[in-house]
């Protein structure tokens, strides 16, 4: 007999999971990128990161609706599975497992090193930077698979130590930029001219990639303590907490210093903000606190990544489902899917390095494999969502036709949004991204 995985969660860590993992190094430096963007267009800037929250909020609101309908093993399957049949499900599960968590992982573990090389004054790309990131990528592997319990409690206290300074800046940087009048200043004059449409819909893009990673949180929902409650609960506030998150810490920065000097400092911005309104020894302490908000960003996706194969073999599809479904008896953890994650995870961190932190190695198969997975995961999401609006006509009209209409949009927005910041490379990213489908179908075909 099966040993299934056990109700271990609560609502804090499923609501830590949601805003910690998209709350990562993201908000520290997207901020300047939609400001460059816009020009130095504040309000243009606000509405980037509104649109940007609205479609994230829809398209949580929309699979909280179906996770209080279906539960099974990972939430985003699930849904697949109920609205598109088995054969859907199975291939949104091996894209989920094979691309989509590893190649975020792999990316975090980088970054979280990254910011530590910053903090000692190594390379970003050299042997000690990639040295951490290996480190940091088993050691976050070793957390989630040895006690998932503290993994959870790890995500829950990450995410409360990495809005303190969001906090604080939201808070303090627009009290003391009203009282000097830094913050209508920078409201009502722009740095430069631009085409509003174009700087828009470019400060959109930075904003629908800083959004991305709550979808990871439905990962757990067979671990999930009344998850058909808690889960939607999760879903719906993290995602409204980032949002208004990332606009208050936007607004506070504009009270710190000039729109001009913001865009001037690039990914230097925040640490200038940060020491500009709270003293010198803020802007050591600002790379601290980036180190642990991507490291409970990357706990979050290795916790997803770690149940990736379960997640198909739990249906009995897949490679050798006995194998990735066994659950170790002490840590109630899927043992053989978590190895295989972590796997994936430094093959995806290995092809990260020759593709977008040296010269390159691969060729015309280059491309940044930290965003472009955003192409399929949300068109994936399409089907989906007309099949609710057609299938579930129990529901009310708001929440079968309204918010997934809307999430639909934004699904769409999202694709035409990779497409028009990495053109080519989005080619070639399908053209791997077929051949692992490929290799997914073979699979299902021989395991039949």
């Amino acid at each position: 007999m099966d040993q299934g995985l056990t109700k271990k969660f609560g609502l804090l860590t499923a609501i830590a999971m949601v805003v910690g993992i998209v709350i990562g190094s993201g908000v520290f430096f997207k901020a300047e990128k939609v400001l460059t963007a816009t020009g130095g267009n504040l309000p243009l800037g606000i509405l980037a990161w509104v649109i940007g929250g609205v479609i994230m909020i829809s398209c949580a609101y929309t699979f909280a609706v179906m996770s209080t309908r279906y539960e099974y093993v990972n939430g985003i399957v699930d849904y697949a599975e109920a609205m598109m049949g088995k054969t859907y499900g199975y291939y949104v599960g091996w894209f989920m497992a094979l691309i989509y968590y590893p190649t975020l992982t792999s990316v975090l573990a980088w970054v979280s090193a990254r910011y530590t090389a910053v903090l000692f004054g190594w390379d970003i790309t050299g042997g000690q930077c990639m040295t951490i990131a290996g480190f940091y990528l088993i050691g976050s592997y070793a957390l989630n698979a040895l006690s998932p319990i503290l993994a959870g409690k790890f995500q829950v206290g990450t995410t409360v130590i990495k809005l303190i300074p969001l906090g604080l800046m939201a808070v303090v940087g627009t009290v003391v930029g009203l009282n000097t009048g830094m913050t209508i200043q920078n409201f009502t004059t722009s740095v430069v001219e631009v085409n509003t449409s174009t700087a828009l819909f470019t400060a959109v893009v930075a904003t629908a990639f800083a959004y991305e990673g709550w979808i990871i949180a439905t990962s757990i929902n067979a671990e999930l303590r009344d998850s058909k409650k808690n889960l939607p609960i999760a879903l719906v506030l993290g995602t409204i907490v980032v949002m208004a998150t990332y606009i208050l810490y936007y607004v506070g920065l504009a009270g710190a210093v000039t729109n001009e000097t913001m865009m001037a400092g690039g990914q230097e911005g925040a640490k200038l903000a940060f020491a500009t309104i709270f003293g010198g020894a803020a802007g050591t302490l600002i790379f601290v606190v980036v180190i642990i908000s991507c490291l409970g960003t990357l706990n979050g996706l290795m916790l997803g990544c770690t149940r990736g194969m379960y997640s198909i073999a739990a249906r009995n599809e897949g490679l050798n489902p006995e194998m990735f479904k066994q659950i170790d008896p002490i840590t109630n953890m899927p043992t053989n899917s978590s190895i295989f994650g972590v796997l994936l995870s430094g093959f995806w961190l290995l092809y990260f390095y020759g593709a977008n932190l040296t010269a390159p190695w691969f060729g015309f198969f280059c491309f940044d494999s930290s965003e472009l997975p955003i192409v399929t995961i949300y068109a994936s999401y399409i089907p989906i969502f007309i099949v609710m609006i057609r299938k579930e006509k129990d529901l009310s009209t708001f929440k079968r036709v309204i918010m997934p209409s809307i999430a639909l949009i934004g699904c769409v927005f999202m694709i035409v949004a990779a497409i028009f910041s990495h053109k080519m490379a989005v080619v070639a990213y399908l053209i791997i991204f077929a051949v692992i489908m490929g290799f997914g179908a073979l699979a299902a075909r021989r395991h039949k």
